[in-house]
């Protein structure tokens, strides 16, 4: 069963900048510790202080090995200890969803993968 984490962040409204080079990094680290980065996603209108991040995994053993893999990225390390210096997020809440495989990753019509 593929699952997909759901990670809700509020974030400091004014280092919404700062949060958006966070999340570009993890552009580079999560699939290389083997998740499927799905998106970071930034407020736009609306409330400003809200941001979102998906990572899809095969199963939750893929996602635990990840975990392990992470844990020992350099460049992970250095990312969360960004961000705790800075104090980017200010909460962070988890959510494990299971994916309806039927559904996944469908592209637009006439959209092609990249």
């Amino acid at each position: 069963m593929r699952i997909t984490f759901f990670i809700r962040y509020q974030i400091d409204p004014f280092q919404k900048e700062a949060f958006r080079k966070y999340a570009e990094k993890w552009g580079r680290i999560i699939p290389r510790c083997g998740g499927h980065l799905v998106g970071y996603f930034l407020p736009h209108e609306g409330t400003n202080d809200i941001a979102w991040g998906l990572i899809a995994f095969e199963s939750l053993a893929a996602y635990e090995a990840y975990r392990a893999r992470l844990r020992n990225d350099a460049e992970a390390r250095e990312n969360f200890a960004m961000a705790e210096t800075q104090r980017l997020i200010l909460r962070e809440e988890r959510t494990f969803l299971e994916t309806v495989e039927e559904t996944f990753s469908i592209l637009a019509a006439g959209e092609k993968r990249q």
